[in-house]
């Protein structure tokens, strides 16, 4: 064959690479976006669509505010990747999609390391003032860090607006919000347990506790007994078990359960009362052989009998109590009204005093009932080692009442912040009531919640079990704060430690906010913070002084939905969805109910959708330190659209694990994807899709297959999106690559595609079909590889130049009626399972070296004229070569049932063309020109 003839094959032609080299070119491709100002472009493009109301067809996606704290990481890549799939799809639907980033900045993470760096260049005292400007400066560093990480990720949201909860605005929106909170009768003072973080001497909420594997020392401890009621042979001691040795010095009594029974063990002569069914554990454990059970009293005649401390001069009297179970212990409980909740509500029914005798540093104080070897000692725990339980066991055991000790596993609550144990302390806090009836409505804060949550679609639907237990078991949400580092809990105090908490004040210290920030709070009197400000009768500014309590972080967070969404026209309340992790049904999405439900009586968002965390293959949280690149590292090494469909590819509803190994198998799953794209763009080279497609009715039926598969997929995959399960998207997608396409009909048409006349009717016919391929495809695949397919379809206009388009400002594709043919596929996809039969009998010839692919046989296809495939196959004769992919099919009518047989076509004395590779029979054959060809191509030749 001449090089003419060679030459005039159709090869794919395309400089999309097949090489990625993401790195480099996906911020070249952001860099055009901006010129394009591709996110105005997009809103401007859906402006005028409008929902069948008449309202405008709108999808707002609220933002949640991540800490600015450092780099982004796999969490922030999973929960930002989700959102700007969705957000890229609903605008490909014709939404309009607002999508405004949020940014936390105040609260402890920030602080804490802003004050460690200040105080390691500084030995004097730091003032507030000066904590918070350092703590401003780091948090506007890292949103410019963070904000240029997202953008690199792909992220699209509004260039010239984000809403940070340390801008004067949001701030005074904060204080407007708790203003409502005062309006509603909810905040109250109250000397109660509160989680202390001893090394952040603060204060923590619900949210901001980790549960962690611990080891405690479970101890068995004698309360010595003299009571009369229980005069009986041998000393009595009531025996409590705890985990907690440091708060026995805060112990004021002791619980039992009023239906349980107590018995008296007997050992060694003393007695030693427990519940009657912890008895037997009880012996056990204390290893108290030949122990004898001796009289039983029901608990409620227990009440008011005396015990005395173990090492302090004050009773420990019993009292009653329905929470004390027989789970564990000795059904006697050591009660702290100062120590934990449950002690708390027991001391508050008794009159109890709330003794804590800690102070912030979780030191004994010396308050002249700390013994004086206890005064100064720490409670904190760190490396495994408590001084202040070492002093008591030390203590006890000197006493002879400490009976038994052992290390107890368990799970216990952790600063989340300096990961160390925290204390339950009672000190005077701020808290807003849960259970207090809202006065605007006659129904309790927690029910009103409770109602709202079932008005709400959770994403996935346990999540609503989920949030309602947080909600349910909730205890009154504690606001105060002991940090300078952010908004002020505006409140004021007289000489004599009286608040005063006014919701009209509060509202005309948030117009001042506004104007000046929060800093003013820091930095002025009373009189200057109220200059102006009407005061209730009997108040006067001259005798106040300002608050030093901030208010809790997540009143800030969960007030974004009023700061953000209620403040600006384009946007929406309640918001189309929340989509965060599932920490945050303690977290955000709760705080954001409670503070919609409060101040606005509904909830602030439609939907709720959750994911899970990045774990290595362990299951514990991903670090850099399990072997794994940073994200920015992934990203700056692979490309974002790699990570971005490592986020597809992952079913979000769960927790998600990240390798290397994983990782790389994501990679091979997008040379998948790119190769098909690129194979398509290849074939459409020089098609002119406005001027030279082939209506549907004219296409070869293989085609007509082809975009039926199409449509299949277009219904499927949009479904998917619906129901935001990317991972489905992905299968979806990687299927119809690597089967429907790269398998089966690419491999079909080679032939066609690449010998026949370029603009002969079957080929066009082909190109046709390719052509509406690569739309849905690129279009489907472009909310999740925003890059890739933007540049695929840059190559399908140019030869990769960037044009003033965007596959992002293209509409989501639609498959016209004429694409699905249920008949003609079925009918194809029964004759390709033929090919699968056919395969087997070509194989056996492969490995007999007697032809060596399947172009290089002739086949006969013999049917029975009653045989449910006869029509079929008469049907579809022209076009059984291309579908079995051999050089002739020859049908003939059969005795009974189908066979197919396959003959080597050398053997037969056909002539094969060396311009297609195809065998002819000798009679078939026909020289064209001065060239061998055979007579298709020399119809092509001469077209």
């Amino acid at each position: 064959m001449s090089a003419n003839a060679k030459d005039s094959l159709n090869l794919p032609v395309t400089n999309f690479p097949m090489r990625a080299s993401l790195a480099q070119r996906e911020p070249e491709r952001i860099r055009h976006w901006d010129s394009l100002d591709l996110y105005r472009a997009i809103q401007r493009k859906n402006a005028a669509n409008t929902q069948p109301d008449g309202s405008p067809k709108r999808f707002v996606l609220h933002d949640g505010p991540p800490f600015t704290n450092g780099d982004i990481h796999m969490g922030h890549v999973l929960n930002k990747t989700l959102k700007d799939i969705i957000l890229r799809y609903k605008s490909m639907r014709g939404y309009q999609t607002p999508y405004v980033l949020g940014w936390d900045c105040h609260g402890l993470p920030i602080e804490h390391a802003v004050t460690k760096e200040l105080r390691s260049q500084s030995k004097g005292e730091l003032g507030a003032v000066q904590i918070r400007e350092a703590c401003a400066a780091f948090a506007e560093k890292y949103i410019g860090i963070q904000g240029a990480q997202f953008k690199r990720l792909g992220v699209l949201s509004d260039p010239d607006r984000d809403y940070r909860t340390m801008n004067p605005a949001y701030e005074a929106d904060i204080l407007r919000t708790f203003a409502r909170f005062v309006d509603q009768g909810l905040v109250y003072r109250s000397k109660k347990p509160v989680y202390w973080s001893i090394p952040c001497a603060t204060a923590l909420a619900e949210a901001e506790i980790e549960y962690h594997p611990h080891t405690s020392p479970s101890i068995w401890v004698r309360f010595p007994c003299h009571d009369p009621r229980l005069a009986g042979e041998g000393r009595l001691s009531v025996v409590i078990w705890t985990t907690t040795p440091w708060t026995l010095p805060a112990n004021m009594a002791i619980a039992v359960h009023p239906r349980l029974n107590y018995v008296e063990v007997s050992h060694l002569g003393e007695r030693l009362l427990v519940a009657e069914a912890l008895a037997a554990k009880f012996i056990a454990d204390c290893g108290l052989e030949g122990a004898t059970l001796g009289r039983v009293h029901l608990g409620q005649t227990l009440e008011k009998v005396e015990a005395r401390h173990p090492f302090i001069d004050r009773a420990s009297p019993i009292l009653l109590a329905d929470y004390v179970t027989t789970e564990a212990g000795t059904g006697c409980v050591h009660t702290a009204p100062g120590h934990g909740l449950e002690d708390y509500q027991t001391g508050l029914a008794y009159g109890l005093d709330i003794y804590c005798p800690l102070d912030d540093r979780g030191c004994y104080v010396n308050d002249g009932q700390i013994p004086p070897n206890l005064v100064g000692v720490s409670v904190l725990e760190l490396n495994g080692k408590c001084p202040a339980n070492d002093s008591v066991l030390a203590i006890l055991r000197d006493l002879n009442l400490l009976l038994k000790q052992k290390p107890l596993e368990h799970s216990y609550p952790h600063c989340w912040r300096s990961k160390t144990p925290v204390v339950f302390r009672a000190m005077d806090q701020w808290f807003v009531g849960l259970d207090r009836t809202l006065r605007e409505t006659g129904k309790s804060a927690r029910a009103s919640v409770l109602e709202a949550i079932g008005t709400v679609k959770w994403i996935p639907s346990w999540g609503e079990n989920r949030i309602r237990g947080s909600v349910e078991s909730r205890p009154d949400w504690c606001v105060s704060r002991q940090r300078s580092w952010g908004v002020p809990l505006p409140c004021f105090y007289d000489a004599d430690r009286a608040p005063f908490l006014d919701a009209a004040v509060i509202r005309a210290v948030a117009d001042k906010v506004e104007q000046h920030g929060t800093n003013l709070w820091f930095s002025q009197t009373a009189a200057q913070l109220l200059e102006g400000v009407t005061l209730p009768a009997g108040w006067d500014a001259a005798d106040l002084r300002p608050g030093s309590d901030t208010l809790d972080v997540w009143i800030d967070s969960g007030s974004s939905h009023r700061a953000c969404l209620q403040r600006h026209p384009d946007l929406s309340w309640p918001a189309d969805l929340y989509l965060e992790g599932s920490d945050q049904h303690r977290g955000w999405f709760q705080s954001s109910l409670w503070t919609a439900i409060i101040a606005d009586g509904k909830a602030p968002f439609k939907n709720v959708l959750t994911h899970g965390f990045i774990v290595d293959e362990h299951g514990r949280k991903h670090s850099k330190s399990s072997g794994s690149k940073s994200a920015t590292d992934l990203m700056n090494a692979d490309g974002a659209d790699i990570l971005r469909l490592f986020v597809a590819t992952s079913d979000y509803s769960g927790d998600v694990t990240f390798t290397n190994n994983i990782f790389t198998q994501v990679a091979t799953t997008y040379r998948t994807i790119r190769n098909t794209l690129r194979y398509l763009l290849g074939n459409l080279a020089g098609f002119d899709a406005a001027s030279q497609s082939v209506p549907v009715a004219d296409m070869l039926p293989v085609d007509r297959w082809a975009l039926h598969q199409a449509a299949t997929y277009l219904r499927e995959v949009t479904a998917a999106y619906e129901a935001s399960e990317f991972h489905k998207v992905i299968s979806l997608a990687n299927t119809f690559c690597a089967n429907t396409l790269s398998a089966t009909y690419h491999d079909l048409l080679k032939d066609r595609l690449y010998t026949s006349g370029k603009t002969s009717a079957e080929r066009r016919s082909a190109q046709t079909a390719l052509h509406h391929i690569f739309s849905v495809l690129n279009r489907t695949l472009a909310p999740v590889l925003v890059f890739s397919s933007d540049e695929a379809l840059a190559y399908l206009r140019t030869n990769g130049d960037f044009v003033p388009d965007s596959v992002h400002l293209h509409d989501w594709p639609e498959a016209p009626a004429a694409w699905s043919n249920e008949a003609l596929a079925a009918e194809i996809d029964t004759l390709l399972g033929l090919r699968t039969e056919l395969n087997e009998k070509l194989q056996t010839l492969r490995n007999a070296k007697r032809i060596g692919n399947g172009v290089d046989a002739f086949v006969t296809v013999k049917v029975a004229p009653g045989h449910p495939l006869a029509e079929t196959l008469r049907r579809h004769a022209a076009h059984l070569s291309e579908l079995f992919i051999v050089s002739l099919v020859t049908l003939e009518d059969g005795a009974e049932g189908l066979t197919l047989e396959a003959v080597p076509a050398a053997e037969t004395g056909a002539r094969k063309c060396p311009r297609c590779w195809r065998w002819y029979p000798a009679s078939a054959w026909a020289p064209a020109s001065d060239e061998e060809v055979c007579p298709r191509c020399a119809a092509a030749l001469n077209s």
